[in-house]
C-alpha cells in the first residue's frame, strides 16, 4: 500500500521553499501521495528517502523503459483494469519481427516500412515502435550485425533481442551499446545464464514460462536474485488461452499486489495463426486486454493503421478531452485570396470541418482556436470562444500576413457575436458560415469576400 500524504510530509525538509512547483511541502506530499508528482523533484530529499517513497508508491505493474535519450520505449505503469478509473499509462507496443534467416531485401523491405508507415492524427505520430530481431542460426556475428543494421537504419525503434543462447543475446546487446534491448527469454532451462546476462548488460529481460504459474515461479526467482526490470510470457499461443492470461496477469497485480506478475506483458500474435487479417484481429484483442507489447510477423499499412487507431482511442486519458494545436491550418494548398474560417481546438470538430473543407476542394485557411478542447456552443457558454478572444487570436496567429481581404467565417451557432466581434476587429467583415458542417462545401464553392 502506498504512502500517505502525512507520512511523506513527515519524510521532507519542511522548508517550504517552493522549488520544486509547488507552494508548500505539505501541498507536495499530497500530490506525491496520489501520484501527481515525484518525490525526486524536492531538490532536498536524500536517496534513502526517494528509494523509500519510490517503492512504496510505485504502480502494482512496473515501468519498464527500453531504447536510449529521446528514443526511449516504455512499457507498464499500469493502476488500473478499466479506463474509466483513471486511465491506461503506456500504449501496446507494436512490434514487427525480423530474422537471422531473412536475405537482406527482405529486411530492408520491412524496415524501410517501419520508417514509412508513419501517420499525424491530432498532432501525435502514430507509427509502430519496436523491432524484434530472432536469431535462427546461433551465429553471433550474423545476429550482431543484423541488429547493427536495425540501429542504423531505424534509430528510433526499440529492440528486442530474441534467442536462447545467452552468448548470441550478449552480441546483440553489444551492438545496441546505451540503447537498452529487450532480452528475451529466461526459461527455465537457461535461467542462469539469462539472469547473469541481464545483470551484465544492465537489460530487461523477458521471462518465458510454459503456463502462467511456471512464468510467476520464474519471476520470484529472478527477483529474488536482483533483477527488477522484467517483462513476462505466459507462453499461450491460442487466444483464448492469451487473452485468460492479460486478463489475470492484471487482476493479480492491480487488484492483490501480486509481484511475481507485476510487469508488462509480451505476446506473439505472430506465432498463432499464419493469416496476416487473423494476426490483425488477434492483436486488436490484446491491445484492448491487456498486453504490453505485441510482436507481429510483419508491417503493412492497411493492417497497421486500424490498430494504431484503436491504440490511440483506449489509451487517450478519457479525464482529457482530445484537442489539436491552436494554430493556423492550411487546406487544399490556400493563397492570398482564399477564405478564412476560425473554429475550435476540439479535435472531433478540427476533423468533421476539415474533412469538409478538403471535400469542398476550395483552397482554405483553417484557424484553429484554443478552447480548451470544448466544442464551439459549449465553449462560448464557458468564455473561452468570446469575441474578444477571438480577435486577441485572430491579431496575434499571422493570418493577416497570409491574405489580402479581411473577411473572416465564423461558425453559424455563433451569429450572435458578429457586432461585438467587428467592434474588436474593425479592420474585418465578419461572415457567418453554415450551422452544420456538411453545408461547408457548397458554402466555400460560392463564397466571395467583403469590403
Amino acid at each position: 500500500m502506498g504512502l500517505t500524504g502525512i507520512e511523506i510530509l513527515k519524510m521532507l525538509p519542511k522548508k517550504n521553499c517552493g522549488e520544486c512547483g509547488v507552494p508548500t511541502c505539505l501541498a507536495f506530499a499530497m500530490k506525491v501521495a496520489a501520484g501527481q508528482e515525484d518525490i525526486g523533484a524536492c531538490p532536498y530529499v536524500s536517496d534513502e528517502v526517494k528509494e523509500k517513497v519510490g517503492e512504496a508508491s510505485a504502480p502494482p505493474i512496473r515501468t519498464i523503459v527500453l531504447g536510449s535519450g529521446d528514443n526511449k520505449f516504455q512499457v507498464g505503469g499500469e493502476t488500473c483494469l478499466y479506463r474509466h478509473e483513471k486511465r491506461f499509462e503506456h500504449p501496446t507496443g507494436l512490434a514487427f519481427l525480423i530474422t537471422t534467416g531473412m536475405d537482406d531485401s527482405e529486411v530492408s523491405d520491412r524496415l524501410a516500412r517501419f520508417n514509412g508507415l508513419r501517420y499525424d492524427r491530432v498532432g501525435v505520430e502514430l507509427k509502430a515502435d519496436l523491432v524484434a530481431v530472432k536469431d535462427e542460426s546461433g551465429d553471433e556475428g550474423a545476429f550482431r550485425s543484423l541488429v547493427e543494421k536495425v540501429r542504423q537504419d531505424c534509430p528510433d525503434a526499440a529492440i528486442i533481442l530474441i534467442s536462447d543462447n545467452a552468448g548470441v543475446l550478449k552480441a546483440g546487446a553489444e551492438a545496441c551499446g546505451e540503447h537498452k534491448p529487450l532480452l528475451y527469454a529466461a526459461t527455465p532451462d537457461n535461467v542462469d545464464d539469462m539472469v547473469s546476462l541481464a545483470k551484465q548488460v544492465e537489460c530487461p529481460l523477458a521471462v518465458k514460462g510454459g503456463t502462467i504459474g511456471e512464468t510467476a515461479e520464474l519471476s520470484e526467482k529472478i527477483q529474488g536474485e536482483g533483477l527488477k526490470d522484467l517483462v513476462l510470457d505466459t507462453g499461450a499461443r491460442t487466444v483464448k488461452a492469451v487473452f485468460e492470461d492479460q486478463v489475470v496477469c492484471r487482476r493479480a497485480a492491480v487488484k492483490h499486489k501480486y509481484k511475481p506478475l507485476g510487469f508488462p506483458t509480451i505476446t506473439f500474435p505472430c506465432e498463432m495463426t499464419d493469416d496476416s487479417l487473423t494476426e490483425a484481429m488477434i492483436t486488436s484483442v490484446l491491445i484492448a486486454k491487456y498486453a504490453g507489447i505485441c510482436v507481429l510477423s510483419d508491417i503493412q499499412g492497411d493492417v497497421l493503421f486500424p490498430l494504431l487507431l484503436e491504440r490511440l482511442n483506449i489509451f487517450t486519458d478519457p479525464q482529457r478531452p482530445m484537442v489539436v494545436q491552436e494554430d493556423i491550418y492550411p487546406i487544399n494548398g490556400p493563397d492570398e485570396n482564399s477564405p478564412v474560417l476560425i473554429t475550435c481546438n476540439f479535435s472531433l470538430t478540427y476533423f468533421i470541418v476539415s474533412g469538409e473543407i478538403e471535400g469542398s476542394k476550395v483552397p482554405s485557411w483553417l484557424l484553429i482556436k484554443d478552447t480548451e478542447g470544448l466544442s464551439v456552443l459549449t465553449a462560448w457558454a464557458a468564455g473561452k470562444f468570446s469575441a474578444d478572444l477571438i480577435a486577441q487570436f485572430v491579431k496575434k496567429c499571422g493570418i493577416e500576413e497570409k491574405v489580402k481581404h479581411r473577411s473572416l467565417i465564423i461558425p453559424g451557432y455563433l451569429a450572435s457575436i458578429k457586432g461585438e466581434l467587428e467592434e474588436e476587429l474593425p479592420d474585418w467583415k465578419i461572415q457567418i458560415g453554415p450551422r452544420e458542417a456538411s453545408h461547408l462545401p457548397s458554402y466555400l464553392k460560392s463564397w466571395q469576400p467583403e469590403g
